[in-house]
C-alpha cells in the first residue's frame, strides 16, 4: 500500500530541516566566538618589544646618519616660514607628542598648553592629535611574525607606509609645516634649494650618504630623519619585563589590572607588542572643537587606527581628537559605547565596530585597568636636544 505525503506535510517537513540546519549553523557561530573571545582574552595575544629595531635593506642606520637627522627633525628651515620644526609638535619632554588636543602648526607662538595663534592668523588648527613618535620604528609589529619596517602603518589614517613616507608629509601640509607662503608643489623643491646653500648641511649629507652622487634630495631628507626616529625607543618597561620571564615585575593588583584589561576585550584591538592591531575601527569618539568640519576619516568612515597604549602617562590628552584628558575619561568612553551610547552625532549605529560594542568595561574595574596601562611607561629614551642647528634658527622653532 502506498501513503501518499500532503503537500502541507511535505513543506513542514523542509520548514523543520530547515530550522535544524540555520540552529547548528548558529550553534557553530557561537562556538567560533567563544573560542576567539577566549584567544582574546590570553596574555598570549600580548608581547614584550624587540630590544632591536630592524632597518629597512635600503635604509641602514649610521651615526652620522642618525646625528644628521636628529638636527633635521630640529631645524624649522623644513617649514615654509621657517617658524616650525617636526619637534615643535613632537617634543621629548611629552614623550615626542605634545599636550594639546590638537596642534598648532604654522603660525604658532610657545610651547604646550601655553602654545596659541598669532595674530592676524589664517592657519587652522591640525586636524588630529599629535601621536608620538616613540617606537614607531616598531609600527606594525605582530607576535611571532617578522615585521617589514617599509611597510609600516602610520598616522591615525594608516595613509603612510614607512617613516621615511611619513618624515615628508608634515612638511606639504598646510597647517603643519607649509603654511601659505608656498605651494605644496613646490615647497620641497625650496627646502631641499635652502639645505644646499648651507654649507654644514653639505658636509653633513655628504658623510651620511657617501654613495649619493647628489647626497641632499628629499629622499634623503627623509631617510636621515627616519633613521634618527629608529633610535627614540622605550623597550624596557615593567610590561616588557613581566612578559620576558620576571613575574615580580608587576603588583598583585597591576596584574588583576592586566587580567581585566583582557576579560573586558581590550586586547582584541590593543594586541600585539605594540597592544595595536593597527588597523582602522569605529568608535565615535567626539570630534575636536578646533576645527569646524567634521573629522571623518578615510572613505567617511569616522574609522582611525589603533592606537598604541605605551607610555601612555606622557601622551594625554587621547583619541585622534584629543578629547578625553584622562585614562579614565578613556575608560568610561568605552563603557558607554558597550551600554549603547554613540558619542558623535555624526556615526550611526550600524557604523560602529562591535569589536567595541560587545567589550564589557566597568567602572568598578576602570582604577585597576589604569594601573596596568601604567606598567607601559618606560621613561629610559633619548630626549637629547640639539644646542643649534646648522640654519641657525631657533631650536625647535617658535616655541618661546
Amino acid at each position: 500500500m502506498k501513503y501518499l505525503i500532503s503537500p502541507r506535510v511535505q513543506l513542514l517537513g523542509l520548514w523543520v530541516l530547515l530550522v535544524l540546519v540555520i540552529g547548528a549553523c548558529e550553534q557553530k557561530e557561537n562556538a567560533q566566538k567563544k573560542t576567539q573571545k577566549k584567544e582574546a582574552e590570553t596574555i598570549a595575544v600580548l608581547g614584550a618589544l624587540p630590544r632591536q629595531v630592524v632597518d629597512p635593506a635600503d635604509n641602514p642606520t649610521t651615526t652620522r646618519k642618525v646625528e644628521l637627522g636628529r638636527l633635521l627633525f630640529y631645524d624649522p628651515i623644513l617649514s615654509g616660514s621657517k617658524d616650525v620644526s617636526c619637534a615643535t609638535c613632537h617634543q621629548p619632554e611629552f614623550n615626542y607628542a605634545e599636550f594639546l588636543e590638537t596642534s598648532i602648526g604654522v603660525n604658532g607662538v610657545g610651547s604646550g598648553s601655553k602654545r596659541h595663534f598669532l595674530s592676524p592668523n589664517n592657519i587652522p588648527f591640525v586636524r588630529r592629535n599629535s601621536q608620538s613618535i616613540l617606537n614607531t620604528a616598531f609600527n606594525g609589529i605582530r607576535n611571532g611574525e617578522t615585521y617589514q619596517p617599509e611597510s609600516a602603518p602610520m598616522f591615525w589614517d594608516n595613509r603612510a607606509k614607512s617613516l621615511e613616507e611619513q618624515a615628508l608629509i608634515p612638511i606639504v601640509t598646510l597647517e603643519e609645516m607649509r603654511g601659505r607662503s608656498l605651494a605644496e608643489e613646490s615647497i620641497l623643491d625650496e627646502i631641499i634649494e635652502r639645505i644646499k646653500n648651507i654649507q654644514e648641511y653639505q658636509s653633513l649629507f655628504s658623510e651620511a650618504f657617501p654613495g649619493e652622487k647628489d647626497p641632499i634630495q628629499a629622499g634623503t631628507v627623509a631617510k636621515a630623519i627616519a633613521a634618527y626616529e629608529r633610535t627614540l625607543i622605550a623597550t624596557n618597561s615593567r610590561f616588557d619585563q613581566y612578559m620576558r620571564g620576571d613575574s615580580s615585575a608587576l603588583s598583585t593588583s597591576e596584574k588583576e589590572g592586566l587580567a581585566l584589561f583582557l576579560k573586558t576585550g581590550c586586547a582584541r584591538c590593543h594586541s600585539g607588542p605594540m597592544l595595536s592591531d593597527f588597523k582602522l575601527h569605529t568608535l565615535g569618539v567626539p570630534d575636536s572643537q578646533n576645527r569646524k568640519e567634521p573629522d571623518a576619516g578615510p572613505n567617511n568612515s569616522f574609522a582611525f587606527r589603533t592606537p598604541t597604549l605605551r607610555n601612555l602617562r606622557y601622551t594625554a590628552p587621547y583619541m585622534h581628537s584629543g578629547k578625553f584628558n584622562t585614562l579614565e575619561q578613556v575608560l568610561e568612553f568605552y563603557e558607554d559605547i558597550s551600554g549603547g551610547k554613540i558619542s558623535n552625532p555624526n556615526v550611526s549605529a550600524r557604523q560602529m565596530d562591535p569589536l567595541a560594542t560587545q567589550m564589557n568595561v566597568n567602572f568598578r574595574d576602570i582604577s585597576r585597568i589604569v594601573e596596568f596601562l601604567n606598567t607601559l611607561n618606560d621613561d629610559n629614551f633619548d630626549k637629547t636636544v640639539p644646542e643649534r642647528v646648522p640654519s641657525g634658527l631657533p631650536v625647535k622653532g617658535n616655541v618661546n
